[in-house]
C-alpha cells in the first residue's frame, strides 16, 4: 500500500515545537481550509441544487396542503384520520399536530429528512473515499496536508449543504410558527450530518466509493423500514431505533421536543470521533475490510460475464429492495384508498400523480410510477459504472488488448437495461401478490416505466460517451425527474412542469386504455441517446 505515513499530518504539529495535543490536532487538520474551498467549488452546481429543492419542497409545503385542507375543522378531520390509518402512518408517520405547520412536519419531514440524508452521504464519499480510489488524495497527501483534512473537509461541506436546508426550511415555515420552523429545519438538517457522518464511517472501512455509498444507503434504507414499522405497527421502541425517527420525534409544531435534537447531535459527535480514529489508524488509499481475490484465471468468459460480475451484488440489492417495496406498498392500497376517499382535492392530487381512473388503480399507478422513478436511478447508476471502471484506469488494460470498446461497453449496458427489466418485474409481481389484484395488469403497468427508464439510461450513456466530465449529471437528471413526480403534484405544479420529466409523457396503469405512441417514442428516444453515446465513446480517448 502506499500514502504519506499515519503520523505524517501529527508530526506537522510538533515541527511548530508545540509537542502538545492542541498541536497535534492542528498538524493533522492542516490544509482544512483549502480541501473545503476545494470541495465547495467543485460541488457549486450540485449543493445549491440539492439545498434548494430540499428545502424549498419542505417550505412550499405550506401552501399546497392549505389548498387541500382550509379550514381548521378540515386538518383536523385529516390528523385523525392520518393517524389512525396504519399504511399513512408507515409512509410518512404519525401526525402530532393539526396545524397547518404539523401537516406540513407529518407530509414533508419524513421525505426531506431522507433527501438530506442522501445528498450528505454522496458528499462525503466524493471528497473522501473517492478522492483516495482516482490517487488524487496521494498526491495532495504528499504536500502540506494533514491526515484528517480530507475528512474535515468533507464534513465541512455537508455541514455547509445541511445549514443551508435548515435555514430554507426555517424561513420559508417561520410564519407558521417561528419555533416550530425551526425545530424542523434543525431535525432535517441534523439528520443529514448523521448520515454524512455514517458515510464518513463508511468511508474508512470499505474499499471503494461504490462500496461506501452501498452501505452508508443500506444503513439508510435500515433507519427508513426501522421508523416505518414503528410507526405503523404502534412501536414506539422501534421508531426510536432510527434517525429518521428521531427526527420526526423532535415534534415540529407540536409542543417541539428540543431535547431530542441532543440526540442527533450525540450521533453525529459519536460517528464523527470514531471516523476519525480511524482514519488515523490506515494508509491512504487502504480500508478495514480486506479485498477480496478476484476469479481465477479462465472463469470470466468474455465482457459480459466481467460486467456481471462487477454488479451482481447492487443487482440482487436492487431486486430484494424492490420485491419488498412492491410487497408493503401493495398492502397499503386499501388503506389510502380508506383515507383519500372522501375528500376531493385529496383524490384530485393521486389522479394527477396516478391517472384518472378509479382511486385504487389511481393509488396503484402512483407507486409503480414511484418504483419507475427508482429503477431510473438503478439504471444511471448501473451506466456510470462503467465510468467509473475507466476513470479509475481499469478499463485501460482491458481495452488494450482485442477486446473492443463497443463490446465492453455492452456487458455494462446490458445489465444497466436488461436490470431495470428484473427489478419492475418483481416490483410488479410484489404489488400484485400483496394487493390480490390480477398480476398481468399490475405486470404491465410496471413494465410501461421502461421507456422512461431507458431514456434516463440512455442520457447517462450519451453524458458518459460524449462529455465523461460531464456523466455525474445524469444522477441531477434523475434527481430532478424523481422529485417532479414524487412531490410536483402535491405542491399543484403545473403539467407542463411535469412534463418536462419523461415519466410524465407515460400512460398511467392500471385503468386507462393503453397508449402506445408515447411509449414508441420514448424508446426511439433512449435508442437514439444510446446510439449517439457509443458513438462518442469509440471517437474520444480513455480517459484514466
Amino acid at each position: 500500500m502506499t500514502g504519506t505515513d499515519t503520523s505524517t499530518g501529527l508530526l506537522a504539529g510538533d515541527a511548530k515545537g508545540t509537542g502538545t495535543f492542541a498541536g497535534l490536532i492542528a498538524g493533522g487538520a492542516k490544509g482544512t481550509g483549502t480541501l473545503t474551498r476545494l470541495a465547495l467549488r467543485r460541488d457549486r452546481l450540485m449543493l445549491p441544487l440539492w439545498a434548494l429543492v430540499t428545502g424549498g419542497m419542505v417550505a412550499s409545503g405550506a401552501g399546497s396542503l392549505e389548498g387541500l385542507y382550509g379550514t381548521a375543522a378540515e386538518r383536523a378531520d385529516a390528523a385523525a384520520s392520518m393517524t389512525a390509518n396504519s399504511s399513512m402512518r408507515a409512509l410518512y408517520g404519525p401526525v402530532f399536530g393539526d396545524s397547518l405547520g404539523g401537516l406540513v412536519a407529518w407530509r414533508f419531514g419524513t421525505f426531506g429528512a431522507v433527501l438530506a440524508a442522501v445528498a450528505s452521504l454522496i458528499v462525503v464519499v466524493r471528497h473522501t473515499r473517492e478522492e483516495e480510489e482516482t490517487g488524487r488524495q496521494e498526491m495532495l497527501s504528499a504536500g502540506a496536508v494533514g491526515r484528517r483534512a480530507p475528512l474535515t473537509a468533507a464534513l465541512l461541506a455537508a455541514l455547509v449543504l445541511n445549514t443551508a436546508v435548515a435555514l430554507l426550511v426555517t424561513a420559508g415555515l417561520a410564519g407558521q410558527g417561528a419555533a416550530g420552523a425551526l425545530a424542523l429545519g434543525l431535525a432535517i438538517g441534523g439528520t443529514g450530518m448523521v448520515f454524512a457522518t455514517t458515510a464518513a464511517l463508511a468511508a474508512q472501512v470499505t474499499e471503494s466509493a461504490r462500496l461506501a455509498k452501498g452501505l452508508a444507503a443500506a444503513v439508510l434504507g435500515l433507519a427508513f423500514v426501522l421508523r416505518a414499522a414503528g410507526d405503523a405497527g404502534g412501536s414506539s421502541f422501534l421508531t426510536w431505533l432510527s434517525p429518521i425517527g428521531w427526527a420526526e420525534q423532535v415534534r415540529a409544531f407540536a409542543g417541539e421536543r428540543w431535547w431530542v435534537l441532543l440526540l442527533i447531535a450525540a450521533a453525529v459527535l459519536v460517528q464523527t470521533a470514531a471516523a476519525y480514529a480511524l482514519t488515523a489508524r490506515r494508509d491512504v488509499g487502504a480500508s478495514f475490510l480486506a479485498t477480496r481475490p478476484g476469479p481465477a484465471e479462465g472463469r470470466l468468459a468474455g465482457a459480459g460475464a466481467l460486467a456481471w460480475r462487477l454488479q451482481r451484488g447492487t443487482l440482487l440489492g436492487w431486486s430484494l429492495g424492490f420485491l419488498l417495496g412492491g410487497l408493503v406498498f401493495g398492502g397499503m392500497v386499501e388503506g389510502a384508498a380508506d383515507l383519500v376517499g372522501g375528500n376531493e382535492r385529496a383524490r384530485e392530487i393521486f389522479e394527477r400523480m396516478g391517472g384518472q381512473s378509479a382511486l385504487t388503480d389511481a393509488f396503484l399507478a402512483t407507486m409503480v410510477s414511484l418504483f419507475g422513478m427508482l429503477a431510473a436511478l438503478y439504471a444511471v447508476g448501473s451506466v456510470l459504472r462503467a465510468h467509473g471502471e475507466e476513470t479509475s484506469g481499469r478499463a485501460e488494460p482491458l481495452l488494450a488488448g482485442a477486446l473492443g470498446r463497443l463490446r465492453w461497453a455492452a456487458g455494462h449496458l446490458a445489465i444497466a437495461f436488461g436490470g431495470s427489466v428484473l427489478i419492475l418485474v418483481l416490483a410488479g409481481l410484489g404489488l400484485a401478490l400483496s394487493y390480490g389484484h390480477d398480476l398481468g395488469p399490475v405486470l404491465g403497468a410496471a413494465l410501461v416505466q421502461l421507456p422512461a427508464v431507458w431514456t434516463l439510461a440512455g442520457l447517462a450513456v450519451l453524458l458518459w460517451g460524449a462529455a465523461p466530465k460531464a456523466a455525474t449529471a445524469a444522477w441531477g437528471v434523475a434527481g430532478l425527474c424523481l422529485a417532479l413526480g414524487w412531490i410536483g403534484p402535491a405542491l399543484g405544479l403545473p403539467q407542463a412542469v411535469l412534463d418536462l420529466s419523461p415519466f410524465g409523457h407515460l400512460p398511467k396503469l392500471p385503468g386507462p386504455d393503453m397508449t402506445w405512441p408515447p411509449v414508441l417514442a420514448l424508446t426511439a428516444l433512449a435508442a437514439a441517446l444510446t446510439a449517439a453515446g457509443l458513438a462518442g465513446l469509440r471517437r474520444r480517448d480513455v480517459t484514466g
